[in-house]
């Protein structure tokens, strides 16, 4: 990248003057470097100091990795203190490089993160107009428009930084989101296709395609998508309880059961998971086993209406009202669907329950 060898040799002077030049010439390797040996040196001598964490949190963001990203966040732009030095030192950086796309993007990604998302999408728009051709920040524009409801105009910024940077995969992907929540499926599919084109590795572009799939009805194809995304990351807990649910609406339980119980390895706390199992069990009328699914449920979410639905219906085959009840008025506060509410409201009828729901 220009300026990288700049940016490289300058590796011996203090690490803030050298993560700035680096940021500057978008060579985002060696920010990410250089910010972790700042980090630990400052980890090392027990000093506070936000902006090298700040500094890998942007390298993180540039470089797509955005797990590592969000954890860099809670140690850099959480305490206010810690907001008001990095600030100083981002508008610093603005304030000497005025003609930089790089330093406005920079100042963008600060104030998104710190809670002025709509200031952010000014220096956002002056980075567009100083380099027209960098796909960044057209990303992050996006992905403000997209918080604050404005689904068109993120669609459009998504779509120019996948046109100015065809292997964009996060850009696409999040495109092809937009797309699928509008219900467009026939535009989404084919940007998680193109992910898989460019990185077939990509397990979120294989999971985001399998539920595109499955939305069409597709259901076998949409179950290989899936498990392709297993076979690349199978500690993913949410893609684990979409194929087990896949499973189940074919009625293949055993399958369906297996994968729940995956979903709950990967994550012990999904409690929607131990919902599911219990309703499995409860098919196959074993209450004992479906009961102590429903209550490992409540304990992790106590606001779970499937799970007091099934430990009301327990009650009921039990010949115990007044605690079926109990949880069917649970199941009916909790339950966020409207349509789900009137289905349980329509079966307590069928089973007599005519109380005052």
């Amino acid at each position: 990248m220009p300026g990288s060898t700049k940016a490289r040799g300058s590796e011996m002077a203090e690490p803030h003057t050298t993560v700035q030049e680096a940021m500057l010439a978008q060579d985002w390797p060696v920010v990410r470097r250089v910010a972790q040996d700042w980090a630990a040196a400052c980890e090392r001598e027990q000093r506070r100091d936000p902006r090298p964490y700040f500094a890998l949190n942007v390298a993180h963001l540039m470089l797509g990795e955005f797990t590592e990203a969000f954890r860099t966040h809670e140690r850099a732009l959480v305490e206010a203190a810690d907001i008001e030095t990095v600030r100083g030192w981002v508008d610093a950086l603005l304030a000497a490089h005025q003609d930089s796309p790089v330093a406005h993007t920079v100042a963008g990604l600060f104030l998104a993160q710190s809670a002025q998302s709509e200031q952010s999408a000014e220096r956002y728009k002056e980075a567009i107009r100083l380099n027209p051709t960098w796909a960044h920040p057209h990303y992050f524009l996006a992905q403000i428009h997209e918080r604050a409801g404005r689904a068109e105009l993120a669609i459009k910024e998504y779509r120019e930084a996948v046109k100015l940077d065809p292997s964009f995969a996060p850009a696409r992907i999040n495109l092809g989101v937009l797309y699928q929540h509008q219900g467009r499926l026939e535009m989404a599919i084919p940007q998680y296709r193109e992910v898989i084109r460019s990185n077939p590795t990509d397990a979120i572009a294989y999971a985001n395609l399998a539920s595109a799939l499955a939305e069409q009805g597709k259901t076998e194809p949409a179950i290989a998508a899936y498990q392709e995304a297993l076979r690349l990351n199978p500690d993913d807990a949410e893609v684990h309880f979409a194929l087990a649910s896949l499973y189940e609406t074919k009625n293949r339980l055993d399958l369906a059961m297996k994968e729940y119980q995956e979903a709950l390895r990967a994550n012990p706390n999904f409690a929607a998971a131990e919902t599911a199992v219990g309703w499995i069990h409860l098919k196959h009328n074993r209450p004992l086993e479906a009961m102590n699914a429903f209550s490992r449920a409540v304990k992790l979410d106590a606001e779970d209406a499937r799970a007091y639905l099934g430990i009301g219906d327990i009650y009921h085959r039990r010949g115990k009202p007044h605690l079926a009840n109990e949880n069917y008025a649970l199941a009916l506060k909790y339950e966020k669907d409207p349509e789900k509410k009137t289905q349980i409201i329509n079966d307590l009828f069928r089973q007599g329950s005519t109380w005052d729901l």
